[in-house]
């Protein structure tokens, strides 16, 4: 009990200490004893405002989940970069998708969101009133439906097996 309370958010933490790390940019034993500091007061102080804090279901798989979305950011970068360098503005197809959810937890969402504007030449736009459908803005693309399917196959029902 003791140890939940001190840690709420334990992962959030563990983001917060590497953060800090990283953005002081030099790894020393102030900075780590700071950044420790800082993991453990954050969250605590934040954690009024987390009362139905997300359970993740299969938190390995979203080391993997990760791993696409990086893969997918990398390839999205050589598809943008190749666009706008060789395509002629006549022959973009900008379109607007509507996406439809099957997830349900706002957490879960926007983190689906999240990884969409990410990825270069996508962009989540609006979610919808009742959070059944997500806007997004593809740079280029033929088949809208088909960029809709690759958001549902990739992301979502991985993100709906990482947060059951």
């Amino acid at each position: 009990m003791l140890l939940r309370r001190l840690l709420p958010h334990p992962l959030l933490s563990v983001f917060l200490a590497i953060f800090w790390l990283q953005l002081v940019n030099k790894i020393t034993p102030g900075n780590i004893l700071l950044g420790s500091f800082l993991a453990i007061v954050i969250p605590i102080m934040t954690s009024t405002y987390w009362p139905d804090r997300p359970l993740l279901k299969r938190p390995l798989k979203a080391f993997a989940y990760t791993g696409i979305v990086l893969w997918d950011i990398l390839v999205a970068n050589i598809q943008v970069a190749l666009i706008v360098l060789f395509k002629p503005n006549r022959e973009i197809r900008s379109k607007w998708i509507s996406v439809p959810l099957e997830l349900k937890e706002p957490e879960a969402i926007t983190v689906l969101a999240a990884t969409i504007t990410l990825t270069p030449g996508t962009v989540s736009a609006m979610l919808s009133a009742d959070g059944s459908a997500l806007l997004v803005h593809c740079l280029h693309s033929d088949d809208p439906e088909a960029v809709c399917a690759d958001i549902k196959s990739r992301y979502e029902r991985r993100l709906k097996e990482i947060f059951g």
